[in-house]
């Protein structure tokens, strides 16, 4: 007969001595339980103690989470949270620089436990650890395995998000921030001092440190937000920073790893993200710092200051004609008033930016542009300002300007690392790439919108290739002329008419059905495989991970936790939990997950949401999910489907099955190269008049 679901079976041990065998009631009192485990071992004060687990991260057991407790759990007696609390706020603050360290490791460990930190913070524990760091002793500093386990321990009993870190004083960050600063620290230090100043800058309202301060309180005041950004960009290029990366990493001896290359993918992202206020910020017509930038523009390629010296004395209409002029041949739509050009986001004043960037260091590809222009035919004029604006517009589309950068992503570009304002020179080559189709369309005002769209295309067909300097992509966009252009697109127009006749659409539907079964198949095997997964939670530190694989069976998904984020594959049997696949009732996605709808769930972000989804199991219980990655949550979306029965939906699946149809259709017509296929089948032939014809044998 099973045991009563109440009834669970344990061990306890205790050092050096023998492990008590239990039956717990999780109807009964947990004290009362504590109480028999102290009998046993004749240990009086049995308020004193309390139950942990003794594997994996050795959390306190309370009301509150007995109930996770499973049959075969290994436990310890332990001494009680607020004990232990009072014993090592004592023992880090001791003399002896021995036993400080012993209670630094112990304080690391314990401070992962909610328990614990409750009654550890209660105790003003938080305020003895800054203290330590503040101090700064030379004691202190020279013990850099001490520093890393008290730096470890602040982090996570601030993770659990007990107090708040407004409550960090500025001394503490600024100790924080001098170890980041020092050539010669630990790694380790290091590790948890980024770690702890990403989390002020995340989590605390009231830091602001006294030169943005200054900045905000003047007149008109800046975006705070916004102020830490330009104080990146400006220590990015005092540092040199960028030549660094470019010499020692990007064209280095040793090769660019995936997590490498996605750190310079975020990196490029985020450096072209601080392009975004002047993106978003429309031009003042009555700012006549910014009216002085359009004259500029006039003075560079007119050379205006002959010119309005020799007219000053005709009047004021005659000087305002004079700019009418002179406005419409740099191509702005509103000649009388060009501001109005840049009221539109985006490209705000970063189109305006790029034209006086072009202006000033490209200042002959610019007096040629626009006096090329000026000279034609009003009908064939490429507009300057009209292009400059819409082009600027394009290049932030397609380096999505704005946008926070992906989790799976890793396509950086070695180019935009070889200048510090490399988006202005990519402007530069891409007005006089736009001026050469334009002439070679023979484009009239009329086509503009069909010549933007043959530069958007000779951009984006030259980006993949990852020039390594900003030369090797003009030298690309050279080949890419507008003949070229013309060329690729009938090429591939034709290569996909050659899959549209119905002989071969026919054949694609007959093939289609044994790709699906392939891909799904590949999808099972896959999910048999496993996969690790980040747990569910507020704590963004010392992450903890589980690992969920299908039965070879495929009638049984396993899961359970992993001490650390294992690559290799994990054993059926070390997985304790199991749901079976004839009790999933639904698989959700994004924002119908449980976990997803939990207030402040993972901050909501957005790359969270795209990777999230839960199973939904009788009865009425979920399993939820953050994947890796997208590809990891292509393949288990896809994986429940099949085992649901229902059809496979996911963006991996189609480009999967467009990979795979593309490559089998090519191997079966491979014989029937530069031969025309027929788009109806030939007749079949009549019945002959008689079988005469045919051989009796014997």
């Amino acid at each position: 007969m099973p045991p009563p679901s109440d009834i669970v079976k344990v061990a306890v041990e205790w050092p050096e001595a023998n492990a008590q065998l239990l039956e717990i009631d999780q109807k009964r009192p947990l004290a009362s339980v504590i109480k028999e485990v102290c009998d046993g071992w004749s240990l009086p004060n049995p308020e004193f103690y309390t139950l942990r687990y003794a594997d994996g991260p050795q959390l306190y057991i309370t009301e509150q989470t007995r109930c996770d407790i499973k049959n075969g759990t290994i436990l310890q007696l332990a001494v009680s949270p607020s004990r232990a609390a009072r014993q090592l706020v004592d023992r880090i603050q001791s003399h002896s620089m021995e036993a400080r360290l012993e209670a630094m490791k112990e304080l690391a460990k314990l401070s992962a436990d909610v328990t614990f930190a409750t009654e550890f913070i209660n105790m003003e524990g938080i305020t003895v650890l800054t203290h330590l760091v503040e101090s700064g002793t030379k004691l202190l500093s020279h013990y850099s395995e001490m520093l890393a386990f008290t730096l470890t321990a602040f982090l996570e009993l601030m993770d659990h998000g007990i107090v708040l870190w407004d409550m960090v004083s500025i001394t503490f960050i600024k100790q924080i921030a001098g170890y980041v600063s020092q050539s010669t620290v630990d790694v380790s230090i290091l590790q948890r001092s980024l770690a702890i100043l990403e989390s002020m800058v995340l989590n605390s309202h009231s830091f602001v440190p006294k030169r943005w301060l200054k900045k905000i309180t003047q007149d008109p005041p800046l975006n705070p937000l916004d102020l830490p950004c330009t104080e990146m960009a400006n220590a990015f290029a005092q540092k040199h920073l960028r030549s660094i990366i470019l010499t020692h990493i990007i064209r280095g001896n040793r090769p660019i790893k995936t997590e490498m290359a996605h750190q310079l993918y975020v990196l490029q992202v985020l450096t072209f993200n601080l392009l975004e206020e002047r993106m978003m910020t429309k031009m003042d017509p009555n700012d006549q710092a910014q009216r002085d930038v359009i004259f500029e523009l006039r003075r560079i390629a007119f050379d205006a200051e002959a010119e309005s010296s020799s007219i000053s004395g005709g009047g004021t209409e005659k000087r305002k004609a004079m700019y009418t002029k002179d406005y419409k041949m740099l191509g702005f739509t509103n000649h009388i008033n060009p501001a109005l050009d840049f009221s539109h986001t985006p490209p705000g004043m970063l189109a305006l930016d790029n034209m006086l960037y072009l202006a000033k260091y490209h200042q002959d590809a610019y007096v040629r542009i626009v006096l090329e222009n000026s000279s034609r035919e009003d009908k064939h004029e490429c507009p300057f300002g009209r292009s400059a604006i819409e082009l600027t517009k394009m290049l932030c589309e397609i380096l999505q300007v704005g946008e926070l950068p992906n989790e799976g992503r890793n396509d950086y570009h070695p180019m935009f690392f070889t200048h510090d304002r490399a988006f202005e020179e990519l402007f530069a080559i891409c007005i006089q790439l736009l001026n050469k189709t334009w002439k070679e369309m023979r484009a009239t005002a009329e086509d503009f919108h069909k010549v933007m769209q043959v530069v958007r295309e000779q951009i984006t067909r030259a980006l993949p290739s990852k020039p390594s300097s900003l030369d090797q992509f003009k030298s690309r966009l050279r080949s890419l002329s507008y003949s070229e252009i013309l060329r690729l697109r009938q090429s591939e127009r034709m290569s996909q008419d050659d899959f549209q006749s119905p002989p071969i659409l026919e054949l694609r539907e007959k093939i289609q059905p044994e790709i699906l079964e392939l891909i799904r198949q590949q999808r099972l095997n896959r999910l048999c495989e496993g996969s690790s997964f980040r747990k569910v939670g507020n704590r963004r530190r010392q992450e903890r991970f589980w690992y969920c694989r299908l039965a070879l069976n495929h009638k049984t998904l396993h899961y359970g936790d992993l001490e650390d984020n294992t690559q290799g594959e994990v054993t059926l049997e070390s997985l304790q939990e199991k749901i079976p696949v004839a009790d999933i009732k639904a698989v959700v996605t994004g924002k119908d997950c449980p976990h997803m709808k939990e207030k402040g769930a993972l901050k909501q972000n957005k790359e969270a949401l795209e990777l999230a989804f839960s199973i939904l199991y009788d009865p009425d219980e979920t399993l939820n999910f953050i994947a890796p990655n997208k590809y990891e949550y292509c393949i288990w979306i896809d994986g429940l489907n099949v085992l649901l029965g229902k059809d496979m939906a996911s963006d991996l699946t189609k480009s999967d099955l467009d990979t795979l149809l593309s490559m089998e259709m090519k191997l079966r017509l491979l014989d029937l190269e530069n031969v025309h296929i027929p788009e109806v089948p030939p007749p079949v032939p009549k019945e002959p008049s008689s079988y005469d014809f045919v051989y009796h044998y014997g």
